[in-house]
């Protein structure tokens, strides 16, 4: 820990300030950016479920052919949309995970820029994009408009096969000295979570036609449980990202004396 003094105008005396290593008034490990955007979206999710459950079970786990008992777990739209106060709880703690997120592109950015700078750039604007599409089926919900929310959802799980294919083919790129073992034992772990994401998409979808043209009970309860699972690792998949962000910290640094502004 070192000082430096810097002049206060408004008293017209100097204060000493701490910094740290490095000359940072501040440092947080990297590693925080994932970890934050894990317990944000997780409390989003598991908040409006939570609060559904409580106060309006019965009519979000209904939908247009079948009711309680036939039906007896909602799906994701309906947990996150369809009632207050569970759609403003999720809204308002997604909202916190938008700092995190974005931080994630850009950190995977640096990690990997100069090792594989194409990949790199790719990696960042499909996860902005994503990122965007993402918004639009939160805060545009079923209730306010079914075509967008399904547009913006269906852009989002076709942004997603990008994403985690480029995020795996570069999350080893790091030109950062981090240990070769937990760099590919992470990346088999990534594709582990990957193939779990995309291999619950076939029977979603099996059971939502099942639901939807058979107009099959207890269909859309089914339906409902690999939509949950698909959240499920779609979270998991980011909070990866622990283990290289380590490499990084986030750091406030003072202005160069050249760089100040009077």
């Amino acid at each position: 820990m070192t000082g430096v003094q810097r002049h206060d105008s408004s008293t017209g005396v100097f204060r000493e300030f701490h910094l740290s290593a490095g000359g940072a008034l501040h440092k947080i490990s990297g590693r925080w950016i994932p970890l934050l955007h894990t317990v944000f979206a997780s409390a989003a999710f598991l908040g409006a479920l939570v609060v559904g459950w409580k106060l309006h079970y019965y009519k979000i786990v209904k939908n247009e052919y079948y009711g309680y008992p036939d039906e007896w777990f909602p799906s994701v739209s309906a947990t996150i949309g369809d009632r207050y106060p569970g759609r403003s709880v999720f809204q308002i703690l997604i909202a916190l995970t938008a700092p995190p997120r974005l931080l994630l592109h850009i950190f995977w950015y640096v990690l990997t820029a100069r090792a594989a700078p194409k990949r790199a750039q790719a990696l960042f604007w499909v996860g902005f994009l994503r990122t965007w599409t993402c918004g639009g089926w939160v805060y545009v919900t079923s209730g306010d408009d079914h075509d967008v929310h399904d547009i913006m959802m269906i852009s989002y799980m076709l942004l997603t096969l990008p994403y985690m294919l480029l995020l795996i083919q570069t999350s080893d790129k790091s030109i950062f000295v981090q240990s070769a073992k937990t760099l590919a034992q992470n990346k088999a772990r990534r594709k582990l979570v990957c193939s779990l994401f995309f291999g619950a998409i076939p029977p979603m979808i099996y059971f939502f036609i099942n639901h939807k043209v058979h107009k099959i009970a207890g269909a859309y309860t089914t339906y409902a449980f690999f939509e949950w699972a698909l959240i499920i690792f779609d979270i998991m998949f980011d909070s990866l990202a622990m283990v290289e962000f380590k490499a990084l910290d986030l750091s406030i640094l003072p202005a160069k004396p050249d760089e100040r502004r009077d």
